[in-house]
């Protein structure tokens, strides 16, 4: 049985991609410098898979930034300020991705959002009325040359026209269907370039499929691939499809002319279902995902071989063995992780181990596997040491309905939080960090190393915060932050200080752009051992007579960016969280922190994609998990918690239900779409919609920051206004920072003046 890997990762085993192209962001490498790199990865990429025995190997998987924005390119859907910026290509794509400030102009990046349920975020297409699609780019075209020179034939990939068309932004009076015939047409000519060359396959990824489609998202697909399928040639099509399943289209998918359809069995509830009820015809390639490409533990073979017996008893088709979705969303190697004793370390499987996995199981599937290769799998599920603290089990028990709720209502405490914190109008703050200089990192790391003893790493932090509290009180701040020294990641920083977590060296996994995270790993059951942030929090407010806030990362970011458990519920876990939690947030208070911000900037993020789930399978418990770690504090201590780059206007009112005081979130990007669905669902909570970007290192003007409050005091009550940037500065230069957060606090007083007079 073949194997296949819808994609793979590419910021390399160390983040070599990342740190180059932050150097060509500096100006310290060229444009060929940079290619070098890429170039010796995406070789690596490739030739790793083929000597692992994969069969179908993907090409124009790799991105400088991110493979929707490069589509966007290769079709021309490039927006006229870009273009007229007169940069090189390279530099107008990553324009584009981060925005420019410099002497050819001024312009802000395109949005960025959530890549469906993952932590992956991808650049929005915006598409003006007057957009000549055409197919203009080579990027595809030259990686499959260049595999192919090496020796190795790959399935070139490419985002799907539906997909791009359904994720795209129409910036004037057209819509996707003014667009469709352009673009499937430049489709057709991308194929016919691929026949050319004897290309043997094309993958085009339709994720968008798994999502509730409509009668006119059904339409406008068949209008698409009737004619694609029609003009193939001898290029043979794969349709993939990852996140889900597609239930509201299989039935007519499986007519249509592909040669092979990728489904996924893992996060798809009803593929096997759909296969069992419909069939799949014999004559197409069945591509079956049930390696996991999105988590990190050794994959059940006994189940997978289960699911690959079932689909054999339904179909004579040609099955390959194939990874649920890329391996993006994974890290690179265990390899890395040599601190990992093996007794943790062979449960787990990254991106080189999974390609093994896919190897074994095809061997398997065949009857041709060695039977010790399934013995010692089925010992990886038999339990796992160290992992169940029946306390914590107990506790979760005995977690009653009232502690869901927060007494008095919101209007009770939003009085008496007034009268206790005495804040201007429009109160201006951060979301939480600031910029992690080279000397914080060094010094993190040589503390880390037992390089730096702990009192003068503490020393240290202390210093840094005295600095930062101070920087912000001449800027004029009103409530202020700690800057978040102390801390290297968001999640793995709690983790770090809760039982029942693990942590690896070297498992990065992209975001977006250049920024990676090392997601922790749910070992366990999950308890506080003791106060995380406490002495941080109060030596900040001993620093100054204003307001600290107490920073927190909440129960469901905490679950949804680490590698979940699979032996309990998600529901579970969460509450396991949720309670330690809660634990700071009383100590906080406790110890005077009257204001304490619980993040939750990823509650979107694994909310099922289809919207008959979104409650009994997520927010049913993701929002009461919130709701128990606030519920505790007195009517006086003000909650806040912030989230960002999604798509959120579908679920205002589980939002306001969580029942946060102020809510800030990322506006910035999305020219404030949010707030009119703020304001036709009247929602009760204070917010603080970023004024800028701080994933661009331009730096907004006063009449800039102005001119966005203005359009959303049109929406949002003023007295329930914030004014903050729209995530975290840990990534930005102190340089920018400050000049940033200058003008936000001149725009605030002059936004004071007027509308106070």
């Amino acid at each position: 049985m073949k194997t296949a890997v819808v994609g793979f990762p590419r910021i390399g085993k160390d983040r070599e991609l990342k740190f180059a192209t932050e150097k060509y962001f500096r100006s310290e490498i060229g444009e060929s410098d940079l290619y070098n790199v890429a170039n010796t990865w995406k070789h690596f990429n490739i030739t790793s898979q083929k000597e692992a025995g994969i069969d179908f190997i993907s090409s124009n998987d790799f991105s400088f930034y991110d493979n929707v924005l490069d589509t966007a390119v290769l079709f021309n859907v490039i927006p006229k300020r870009y273009k007229a910026l007169g940069l090189s290509n390279l530099d107008t794509y990553f324009s584009m991705a981060r925005g420019y400030q410099g002497d050819k102009g001024n312009v802000k990046a395109l949005a960025m959002k959530k890549w469906f349920n993952t932590n992956y975020h991808y650049i929005v297409p915006e598409i003006e009325d007057d957009t000549k699609i055409e197919l203009v780019g080579t990027k595809l075209f030259d990686e499959y040359d260049a595999a192919k020179a090496s020796g190795i034939e790959t399935k070139p990939v490419v985002v799907g026209p539906f997909t791009f068309l359904k994720l795209a932004r129409y910036t004037g009076e057209k819509k996707a269907e003014d667009f469709v015939d352009d673009l499937t047409e430049e489709y057709v000519k991308l194929i016919k370039k691929l026949d050319d060359r004897l290309t043997h396959w094309l993958q085009i990824d339709e994720p968008y499929l798994v999502r509730d489609l409509t009668f006119e998202d059904k339409a406008l697909f068949k209008r698409i691939y009737d004619k694609i399928t029609a003009a193939s040639g001898g290029v043979r099509l794969l349709l993939q499809t990852y996140f889900g399943d597609v239930r509201d289209i299989y039935d007519q998918l499986i007519q249509y002319d592909f040669d092979g359809i990728g489904l996924d069995f893992v996060e798809g509830k009803k593929t096997l279902d759909l296969v069992e009820t419909f069939g799949f015809p014999k004559n197409k390639y069945l591509f079956a995902g049930v390696v996991n490409g999105k988590n990190i533990w050794r994959n059940n073979y006994e189940n997978s071989l289960q699911i690959i017996e079932k689909l054999k008893s339904k179909t004579n088709a040609k099955i390959v063995i194939s990874t649920s979705c890329s391996l993006l969303h994974v890290p690179y190697t265990l390899e890395s992780e040599t601190d990992l004793p093996e007794e943790y370390k062979k449960h787990f499987s990254f991106a080189l181990e999974k390609l093994t996995e896919l190897k074994e199981l095809s061997v398997l599937a065949d009857g041709d596997g060695n039977s010790d290769i399934l013995e010692r799998n089925k010992s990886l599920f038999t339990g796992r040491i160290n992992s169940v603290d029946e306390a914590v089990k107990e506790r979760v028990a005995n977690i009653k309905e009232s502690d869901y709720r927060r007494v008095p209502d919101f209007d009770k405490r939003a009085a008496a939080q007034s009268e206790c914190l005495n804040l201007p109008l429009f109160p201006t703050t951060t979301i939480g960090s600031f910029p992690q200089t080279e000397d914080v990192r060094r010094t993190r790391q040589l503390f880390r190393k037992g390089k730096v003893a702990k009192e003068e790493y503490v020393e240290f932090n202390k210093n840094k915060i005295a600095d930062c509290i101070k920087l912000q009180e001449e800027i004029g701040l009103d409530v202020l932050v700690h800057g978040e020294y102390e801390r290297n990641d968001m999640v793995e920083y709690f983790g770090e200080h809760l039982e029942g977590y693990l942590f690896t060296k070297k498992a990065w996994v992209q975001s977006y752009g250049t920024r990676c995270v090392k997601p922790p790993v749910i070992w366990g059951d999950v308890s506080r051992k003791s106060p995380i942030t406490v002495e941080w929090a109060k030596f900040a407010s001993s620093c100054t007579d204003k307001p600290v806030k107490g920073m927190l990362t909440g129960p469901v970011t905490i679950f949804n960016w680490s590698f979940p458990r699979e032996d309990i519920s998600v529901k579970e876990s969460m509450l396991q969280i949720a309670l330690a939690i809660r634990d700071e947030v009383l100590d906080l208070e406790a110890n005077g922190i009257g204001i304490i911000q619980i993040d939750e900037a990823a509650l979107r993020e694994k909310l099922p994609l289809r919207k008959s789930d979104w409650y009994k399978e997520y927010l049913d418990f993701a929002i009461p998990a919130f709701r128990l770690v606030a519920s505790g504090v007195k009517e006086t201590t003000q909650i806040h918690t912030h989230m960002c780059y999604s798509e959120f206007t579908d679920i205002i009112p589980a939002i306001d239900a969580m029942d946060a005081d102020v809510i800030t979130f990322e506006a910035s990007r999305s020219d404030l779409q949010i707030l009119d669905s703020l304001k036709e669902n009247h929602f009760r909570t204070a917010v603080g919609p970023g004024v800028y970007d701080i994933h661009s290192p331009r730096i907004p003007s006063v009449d800039e920051i102005v001119a966005g409050v203005d359009k959303m005091l049109k929406r949002v009550d003023d007295k329930k206004l914030w004014i903050n940037p729209d995530c975290g500065l840990k990534t930005r230069g102190e340089t920018e920072t400050k000049a940033s957060l200058i003008n936000l606090v001149k725009a605030a007083n002059e936004l004071r003046d007027k509308y106070c007079s």
